[in-house]
């Protein structure tokens, strides 16, 4: 059982017999002295979509959900419905993109290491990878002679993703972005 200062978007928990995805977390640091890490979490419940926000100390245990995890790679969108496929056996999975929402403008057609998150056979959430690699489609020119660690320009992604850049990137360009926070890692 982890406690709640484990917790992560996208963990699965199960509170009060009912299956739930943590899809926001708050962490509060008190300033009072020996004050508990407090954690706001927003949680949606996976069979019927409703929201249910707790406040946990950072030592609280909570319940690992019943869940099967298995490799899947994105197939395509129609409309509100994206679907998956099962590396291992080709099945075909369908999830409606307000679950992904967030995860979504990552996700393309290339991405490999994408985790299925399935309760009795129907899939409720996928996890992504920590990091993926975008092509750069819009963007300033680049500078020359701008360091790496100096200012930053907006860019558009290949998924349509808008981020802060380095300035010395230009268009066409592959870079690495952290999907937790969408922020530039590395060129890729």
């Amino acid at each position: 059982m982890p406690k709640a200062s484990d917790l992560k978007k996208g963990s699965v928990v199960e509170l009060d017999g009912e299956v739930y995805i943590a899809r926001q977390i708050d962490k509060r640091n008190p300033s009072a002295r020996g004050a508990a890490t407090l954690y706001k979490v927003r949680f949606f419940n996976v069979r019927n979509g409703q929201k249910l926000e707790q406040t946990l100390k950072g030592d609280d245990f909570v319940k690992d959900g019943d869940l099967t995890k298995r490799s899947v790679q994105f197939s395509y969108r129609e409309g509100d419905i994206v679907t998956f496929m099962d590396t291992e056996n080709y099945t075909q999975y369908a999830l409606n993109v307000e679950v992904i929402e967030e995860q979504s403008c990552y996700m393309t057609d290339d991405l490999e290491g994408m985790i299925a998150l399935l309760i009795d056979g129907q899939i409720v959430g996928v996890e992504i990878p920590q990091t993926v690699e975008l092509e750069i489609t819009d963007t300033a020119p680049g500078i020359k002679g701008a360091s790496a660690s100096a200012r930053t320009k907006p860019a558009t992604l290949s998924t349509g993703l808008e981020i802060q850049v380095p300035e010395y990137l230009e268009s066409g360009e592959r870079i690495k972005v952290n999907t937790a926070n969408g922020k530039f890692v590395s060129r890729a």
